[in-house]
């Protein structure tokens, strides 16, 4: 049997139409690939966040490890203050509430 041109062609697509993501809030194709794009970003940030924060993390050991070997305190007090302080007046009061849980994350166990 041989297809002849009268034979209806498929209405599904080879691959699916790009519309909006449906969990991006977005109500165009062309927001919902901003979005999309965005996100990306977003997530490959918080990945490099994430890194540089556990790196803080060893730093911070590093020193608590010699402070304490030397005979000093294991925490500077001082120190903290300057951390939440600076981060304060970089990014304001949510900027203290990032640089207290940078500092607990930091301290390991108490």
């Amino acid at each position: 049997m041989t297809m002849t041109s009268s034979t209806a062609p498929t209405t599904t697509p080879a691959t699916p139409a790009a519309g909006p993501a449906p969990d991006s809030g977005a109500r165009t194709p062309e927001a919902a690939e901003v979005i999309r794009d965005a996100r990306r970003r977003v997530d490959d940030l918080d990945g490099r966040i994430i890194g540089l924060i556990q790196e803080r993390m060893a730093v911070s050991a590093v020193v608590q490890r010699e402070r304490i070997a030397s005979g000093g305190p294991r925490l500077s007090l001082s120190r903290e203050m300057e951390v939440l302080g600076h981060y304060r007046d970089q990014l304001g009061r949510q900027g203290t509430a990032l640089a207290m849980t940078l500092l607990e994350l930091s301290r390991g166990r108490v």
